[in-house]
């Protein structure tokens, strides 16, 4: 007969809870407010959500590094990391709630308390080792993104919400069959302990085979989250019916809970020398992102295109997971840092010329002939998305080159010249469709539609503020990515996550 355990209430550490209790206090609180008291001004639901999430941010910063709540909680380099990302790139997209009276969306105070609830979402991805906690952590996180995706409330909105909650229920599928076949095999759901259990029956007959199926149902699984080839269907169209910010923060944030998440359990067993597996993420990682360039070199939108362009950097950013070493997984951190600042500008960028109707395709918001001769209407908003371009393109010195530039110096370190060789070739195709906007802007002339009377409208100084914070990281990173790059890999040295 098993004794029972006393755990006394300081063993639990609760403090690392912290962080997901105040997002989720701060979202109840929010809901609160609005059935004392309806209609309150949609300025008063930002103010408190930047004051919840700096408090989240205080809080985070606070964390030692440790176990907590019955030892499913793991506060390491990473899980700070990640969730430092996670709450500034929140921080960023919030304000831009401020910008205009045409995004009813953001009147609801329903809106911000499942913002909330999907960053807490988040952080219990991040912050864990357990696959139940993570299996929790995501579908929370996914439930509240589809429907502030459905808030949108056009008829591609409701679409596009549909389509992420289908492909987001199959990768739920995928990941509880996988997580079910390691449980089977080690008898625990603790990656720590899985990784042992697995090392010490490695020799058993039949045994790789089960490995090998549960890995591969978790490869699925992330496949369709990250929209890795050839899972990436669905991320075009949901890009397209969420609204231009959302589609921002979606390209940046939950593939990045992602990414940990795929750190930690993927490189688990390439640490345990289970080839397959790496050779399968390499696999998928190079024809995403080869695959997603080509789709995105004949997209007539610039909302699509940017969706695919976010899709071949989900390709390139998970090669640094298939190399399991310190370099490439700080490489991921340092990539998303920047890549966060660019990507969320150049969506934002989007707002700025957003028409209720589509006055000038008959099936797209935003075709490149809308942005025609831009430098002749809006001089500033085409120097400012031209900068983001050329960022995204990786053109140096702005701040995507230095993640692109270090990940391929991670794949040389680790003796993939030709992966490296792979992905400067992508960067190369890809600087053709960030070009051709540039083109546009500059060097033709404005159709008859375009004028600054009804396009360009949705200036404001919310937008003003995030876009120029935006623009002077993509500008001034080049001077701080070496003392960032330093701090980020102690940080992952400390996790113990990678091979040195």
């Amino acid at each position: 007969m098993l004794e029972p355990v006393n755990i006394g209430f300081a063993e639990l550490h609760m403090a690392t809870l912290m962080p997901m209790l105040i997002a989720i206090g701060g979202g109840l609180l929010i809901l609160t407010m609005d059935l004392l008291k309806e209609n309150l001004d949609k300025s008063l639901y930002v103010m408190m959500t930047i004051l919840i999430l700096l408090v989240d941010l205080g809080s985070v910063l606070g964390l030692e590094y440790q176990k907590g709540f019955f030892d499913v909680l793991l506060i390491d380099g990473v899980a700070i990391l990640s969730q430092v990302i996670i709450l500034v790139a929140s921080m960023l997209f919030i304000p831009l709630a401020l910008t205009s009276k045409r995004f009813h969306e953001y009147s609801y105070p329903e809106f911000f308390a499942l913002f909330m609830f999907m960053i807490a979402g988040f952080q219990f991805m991040v912050s864990s080792d357990n696959l139940i906690l993570i299996f929790i952590g995501l579908e929370t996180a996914s439930l509240a993104l589809y429907t502030l995706i459905a808030l949108h409330n056009r008829a591609n909105s409701f679409e596009a919400a549909v389509k992420y909650f289908t492909m987001g229920a199959m990768a739920a599928g995928f990941f509880s069959m996988g997580s079910a076949v390691l449980y089977g095999i080690s008898g625990s759901l603790e990656l720590n302990q899985i990784a042992v259990a697995l090392q010490s029956r490695m020799d058993e007959a039949g045994l790789m085979f089960l490995i090998l199926g549960g890995a591969g149902l978790l490869l699925v699984a992330f496949a369709f989250k990250l929209s890795l080839f050839p899972f990436h269907t669905w991320a075009p169209d949901v890009y397209e019916g969420a609204s231009s910010p959302l589609a921002g923060y979606m390209s940046v944030v939950p593939k990045l809970a992602a990414f940990v998440v795929s750190m930690r359990i993927f490189e688990m067993f390439i640490e345990l020398h289970i080839d397959w597996v790496q050779t399968a993420i390499l696999a998928l990682a190079v024809i995403t992102m080869t695959i997603a360039n080509i789709m995105a070199l004949v997209q007539e939108d610039v909302k699509r295109m940017l969706a695919y362009s976010s899709i071949s950097h989900a390709g390139f950013v998970m090669a640094a997971v298939a190399l399991a070493t310190v370099k490439a997984n700080s490489g991921i951190f340092l990539y998303y840092g920047l890549f966060m600042f660019t990507n969320l500008g150049a969506f934002a960028m989007l707002w700025v010329s957003r028409h209720k109707d589509r006055v000038h395709h008959s099936r797209f918001d935003h075709p490149y002939e809308k942005f025609s001769g831009m430098i002749k209407i809006m001089p500033m908003g085409a120097v400012v998305m031209a900068l983001f371009m050329l960022s995204l393109a990786g053109v140096p010195p702005f701040s995507v080159f230095w993640g692109k530039i270090y990940l391929m110096s991670a794949a040389v370190d680790a003796g993939y010249f030709w992966l490296a060789i792979v992905m400067g070739l992508n960067s190369a195709i890809a600087a053709y469709y960030y070009l051709k906007l540039i083109v546009y802007m500059f060097l033709k002339e404005p159709t008859e539609l375009v004028n600054q009377e009804t396009t360009y409208y949705n200036v404001s100084k919310p937008l003003l503020t995030i876009l120029g914070f935006a623009v002077f990281v993509t500008v001034g990173s080049m001077f701080y990515v070496d003392p960032l790059l330093e701090h980020i890999t102690e940080m992952i040295k400390v996790s113990g996550i990678g091979f040195n």
